[in-house]
């Protein structure tokens, strides 16, 4: 599938956008650019289902506070329940990462094997199917090298900014015992300075401009395209609605939680 990708989209675009004299690092720039209008449908989904999420968000701490002392089943029950009745599909904010995945493997392969990127210099950038060691290092850092790439160093940052922007869509409290989620989603751009270090230019170069893209798109739907009391008015619609008949998918979740409570209420008699 990774190899289809290629050779069915982001080759023959690379070919036609070079076709017109454009120089390789603005050719990257307008393949992302495609692939966000592609994507876009989706991800403007993602983000009415965050604003949705907004909204209801005092009901989830109220069943939060509700189950405080109770077993991390039933709180997830209530919690699915008030989803369920508010007419939000959780599964739905996990499309788009789920159709980032195979893009990026397929790029990963793209940059550094694309023979017509050989020798292509952009910017901070001498060679795009390689790093650019524009900040070279006297000592050496673990995972990192001997050098600070330019292009990587930007790209961490910009993710970064969009992780802090999207961080407070986060709804679950944290449970005890278990690993702070906001922390590591700051950890996790942290990460990609030490993939992208060692990468291709290219490849930070286009993670740069979809997540400088991801920015101005939240913010321009947030501000001038989402109205959250027209969402709210929605939830409210499909609050009163009559329930919908119980779909294969959520029928199998809800058997699989009761049989998991049964099971804890076993060995809570033992």
């Amino acid at each position: 599938f990774i190899g289809t990708l290629n050779r069915h989209f982001f080759i023959p675009i690379y070919n036609l956008l070079t076709s017109w004299g454009i120089a390789a690092g603005w050719v990257i720039f307008l393949m992302t650019i495609i692939t966000k209008i592609i994507l876009s449908p989706v991800m403007f989904k993602q983000h009415k289902l965050s604003a949705m999420m907004r909204v209801i968000r005092p009901e989830i701490d109220e069943v939060n506070a509700k189950f405080k002392d109770a077993d991390a089943m039933k709180k997830q029950q209530a919690t699915m329940a008030v989803y369920k009745k508010a007419g939000v599909n959780q599964m739905a904010g996990c499309l788009p990462a789920v159709l980032q995945i195979p893009i990026f493997y397929a790029l990963f392969r793209f940059f550094p094997n694309n023979l017509d990127l050989r020798g292509q210099s952009f910017w901070f950038a001498k060679d795009l199917t390689a790093y650019d060691d524009v900040i070279k290092l006297h000592f050496n850092i673990p995972f990192l090298g001997e050098h600070l790439s330019i292009f990587a160093i930007a790209c961490t940052i910009v993710i970064l900014i969009y992780t802090i922007l999207t961080s407070g869509n986060m709804q679950q409290p944290q449970a005890p015992g278990m690993p702070n989620m906001k922390v590591l989603m700051y950890i996790f751009p942290v990460t990609f300075l030490f993939f992208l270090n060692t990468s291709a230019s290219g490849l930070s170069w286009y993670y740069f401009v979809s997540n400088a893209i991801n920015i101005v798109i939240i913010l321009v739907i947030k501000y001038w395209i989402l109205d959250e009391k027209k969402i709210h008015a929605q939830i409210q619609a499909n609050k009163e609605r009559e329930p919908k008949k119980e779909g294969k998918f959520g029928k199998k979740m809800r058997e699989m939680m009761e049989k998991a409570q049964e099971q804890q209420k076993v060995q809570g008699k033992k």
